[in-house]
């Protein structure tokens, strides 16, 4: 799964191809100057260095059914208003004072501001989406639709779970699978709806972006508390500081023994955070987590690859497959 630097900047380049068309898709939003105190958020927020990652699978599977990327750019905006609309709320609900290295909205103005502000984004989504021009507009509006409660309802599994210390690996994959996963799929399903290809082809497009989404987000868990933070560009054991029920911590209690489980539930109770980290990766080590997590990614990882497998061998999938790889070759 893992690829030489040379061709993880082989990659990088030709997905700088499409990251410039999302670029140039979303140059044409033009927001009303008045009221600034409702808009100025939103042109902050997508101002935001960003990888624009759901955005560009919508053109990703354009390309992929050799469709002109321009079809794309009104969902690519829709896509991109919605992603940051759960970006500008999720942030009030964590109390999370940085994004990208940048002040959030509520942070920078302030919780009422934020509110109104990721409204109007979604709206604005809804805008953009409901101005492409497609024969299979209602199909794009009910996947869309579809998603946007199921990211709503992703979200409220992951505050549940904060109360909670009973959460079970299958109802963590489940949480992430609403919160972050359906949203891939559903720029696939989109993008292959505007190309025009079958409903099965953009079914199939749909459970890659699903499988490759937790894998992407259980790498996440592993690279929040094994990857070198200066390249990651967070902060190590951040995840193990906040007590998050990620994969690690769940497969931890999952298989350790008693007495061990005894030692997790001290580590949980610590307030300094360096000695934290530390004793909670002395036990992942113990218990073998990181092996595990890594086998659980690749196991994700090659399931994402087999639904492509299963595309009509006159698709040509190779872009999609670097994207993929590209996602999942982030520093360790």
């Amino acid at each position: 799964m893992f690829a030489s630097s040379s061709l993880m900047l082989d990659i990088q380049q030709k997905l700088q191809h499409y990251q410039n068309h999302v670029e140039k898709a979303l140059s044409r939003l033009s927001l009303p100057k008045e009221p600034t105190q409702l808009y100025e958020p939103i042109r902050y927020t997508l101002s935001l260095k960003a990888k624009r990652m759901r955005p560009m699978l919508v053109l990703l599977a354009l390309d992929l059914f050799q469709k002109p990327l321009e079809l794309g750019y009104n969902a690519v905006c829709g896509i991109e208003l919605f992603h940051n609309f759960t970006l500008i709320h999720d942030d009030i609900m964590d109390n999370a004072p940085t994004r990208r290295g940048m002040p959030t909205v509520f942070a920078k103005w302030n919780t009422n501001t934020a509110i109104l502000s990721g409204d109007a984004t979604l709206v604005l989504a809804y805008q953009w989406l409901t101005d492409t021009p497609s024969a299979h507009l209602k199909k794009i509006l009910e996947i869309f639709h579809k998603t946007a409660l199921e990211v709503c309802e992703g979200q409220m599994l992951d505050l549940e779970f904060e109360s909670r210390n009973d959460v079970t690996i299958p109802e963590y994959i489940e949480m992430i699978r609403l919160k972050t996963s359906v949203l891939l799929g559903c720029s696939l399903y989109i993008g292959a709806l505007l190309a025009d290809t079958s409903i099965e082809n953009a079914q199939k497009l749909y459970d890659f972006g699903v499988k490759l989404g937790i894998a992407f987000q259980l790498q996440d868990d592993y690279l929040d508390v094994y990857a070198d933070s200066t390249k990651f560009g967070k902060q190590t054991g951040g995840d193990i500081i906040a007590n998050k029920k990620t994969w690690l911590l769940l497969k931890a209690k999952e298989i350790a023994n008693p007495e061990q489980r005894k030692e997790i539930q001290a580590c949980l109770d610590l307030t300094h955070p360096q000695e934290k980290v530390q004793k909670m990766k002395n036990i992942y080590e113990k218990l073998n987590i990181a092996q595990l997590a890594a086998q659980e990614i690749d196991i994700l990882y090659q399931q994402s690859m087999r639904v492509l497998d299963a595309l009509p061998n006159h698709i040509q999938t190779s872009t999609l497959r670097a994207f993929a790889h590209f996602l999942m070759n982030r520093e360790r």
